[in-house]
């Protein structure tokens, strides 16, 4: 400890000796330092502030319709990548800074100082972005905030256009693909239709169907044609006046009699007009029917009673009407024939192609399956190409999201920097630090021993004694002006860094 001390007061004795060396070398530098802070430029600067709202009335209503942009992420991406390479020659070209570079490495180093000058801060809460330029001409830094808003609003607004609009080229140039390939299958059905038209399903009908519909017709037309046959026979046994087949008696509608069927059509409208005031238990409609199966009975038994030759039958109504519906009969049974014909051979033709028809029907289901998949990708690619547009529609329209200047840039008036209060400050401090380093240097460059402790910690002998030094008054005096004159220097100094401070506060 007593070494640090004694080291400590030989520091001082030789900064005190070179003492003048420190007021030159802290004046000095104290005057170069004010003169350049006094000559630096000033710095001018412009901030504009923006207001981003981005809840539109258009979100909701569209949720279904298209893909709703995220205006969010969108302003926020732009506001990220605002500062892009791109973005600033576009500033440059907006505010003629490129006019005034005259070669690529001028070119860069603006494209630089812009990039490192420029300030985009904003608040995802609030969505409020701020730009700020800093430069030496206030005129400059207005125009470069003004081109970075216009950018920043313009950019915003474009969002993912042009990503819609090479999404809808893509899906068009698909859709003329889907376009071919429909074509495509649509031919190649209509033509394997064509050449299986007879084996394939018709009106909707698969093969097992129709092979049952051809068997039911003909069995119904076999069925029919048994019929008319045996109506044949039958009209044929009473036009030769042989007994009916079945053996019935006559039905009472088969027997023509004039004065019975007018009572009785008579008697039947009564009834009807009967059944419309009354129920079928009324005495009067059971007397109406009692009456009319008494008149029934009696065409039969008045037919029954009628001789059962007729001398004139070749010539007679009935005969004629007989042979009319035994034609009639043949021609029916004629056309049953034709028609049980018809039917057996669709049916043939049917069984025949039995083990052909399953293969035909998968090779048909195969190009309908891909002649809809295709067409579903169709319908699909028209769907996704309209939702595309109107999504880069909603991307660039003013209404999904509005812009509110809360600052417009403006032009500056005072400067921001440099701040040379400080500067100065810190340049008066590095003075007084400077001069005693200065006179502390030339002390141990030059060293000289201050005492006899000093001579002994040095040299390490031992010093036998000492010298006083005797000043004389002229001395004294030379000395006490000298320390004067030091502490005048020093004193002028701090005055000369407290008039440089007013100076400058009064021209702030």
């Amino acid at each position: 400890m007593e070494d640090f001390v004694a080291q400590l007061i030989a520091s001082v004795r030789g900064i005190w000796h070179h003492r003048w060396h420190a007021v030159v070398v802290a004046w000095t530098l104290a005057l170069l330092g004010w003169a350049r802070v006094y000559t630096l430029p000033d710095e001018y600067q412009s901030t504009a502030r923006v207001f981003v709202d981005t809840q539109s009335i258009l979100k909701p209503l569209l949720a279904g319709m298209t893909t709703v942009p995220n205006v969010e992420q969108q302003v926020a991406i732009m506001s990220r990548t605002l500062l892009s390479r791109p973005n600033v020659e576009r500033v440059m070209r907006m505010v003629d800074l490129d006019l005034k570079v005259v070669s690529p490495r001028e070119h860069e180093q603006q494209i630089d100082e812009l990039m490192n000058k420029i300030r985009i801060s904003g608040t995802s809460t609030y969505d409020i972005y701020t730009i700020a330029y800093s430069n030496r001409n206030p005129r400059l830094v207005r125009d470069v905030v003004q081109a970075l808003l216009t950018i920043f609003v313009e950019g915003s607004f474009k969002g993912k256009k042009g990503e819609s609009d090479k999404a809808v080229q893509f899906i068009d140039e698909q859709i003329r693909s889907y376009e071919e390939k429909l074509l495509a299958a649509e031919n190649a059905v209509k033509e394997f239709k064509l050449r299986h038209a007879g084996v394939l399903p018709q009106q909707g009908l698969e093969y097992a169907s129709q092979l049952a519909l051809a068997t039911d017709a003909l069995n119904n037309a076999r069925l029919e044609l048994q019929e008319a046959e045996q109506a044949r026979n039958a009209i044929a046994a009473q036009a030769s006046g042989d007994a009916p087949i079945l053996g019935l008696a006559p039905r009472p509608a088969d027997i023509v009699n004039p004065e019975l069927d007018a009572r009785i059509a008579a008697l039947n409208r009564n009834l009807d007009t009967l059944r419309l005031q009354y129920t079928e238990l009324h005495p009067d409609i059971v007397a109406a029917r009692h009456l009319i199966a008494q008149l029934e009975e009696r065409k039969v038994r008045e037919a029954q009673a009628a001789p059962a030759a007729d001398p004139g039958k070749s010539y007679s109504p009935l005969l004629q009407q007989l042979k009319v519906a035994q034609t009639e009969a043949d021609a029916r049974v004629a056309a049953m024939k034709a028609r049980v014909q018809e039917y057996g051979a669709r049916h043939a033709r049917l069984l025949a192609q039995m083990n052909a028809v399953p293969e035909i029907e998968s090779q048909l289901a195969q190009l309908n399956r891909d002649y809809q998949i295709n067409k579903d990708n169709y319908e699909k690619l028209i769907g996704k190409r309209e939702a595309a547009k109107l999504s880069g529609e909603l991307s660039s329209t003013t209404e999904m999201m509005t812009f509110k200047i809360i600052d417009p840039p403006t032009l500056p008036l005072a400067p921001i920097g440099p701040n040379r209060s400080l500067l100065y400050s810190a340049v008066f401090l590095a003075a007084l630090l400077a001069g005693p380093a200065a006179a502390l240097g030339l002390s141990q460059i030059r060293p000289t021993f201050m005492g006899p402790a000093a001579m002994r910690a040095v040299t390490g002998l031992a010093v036998l004694g000492t010298v006083g030094m005797n000043w004389t008054a002229e001395q004294h005096g030379r000395r006490r002006r000298g320390t004067l004159l030091f502490g005048a220097a020093s004193g002028a100094l701090a005055l000369v860094y407290g008039a440089v401070l007013a100076a400058n506060l009064w021209k702030g």
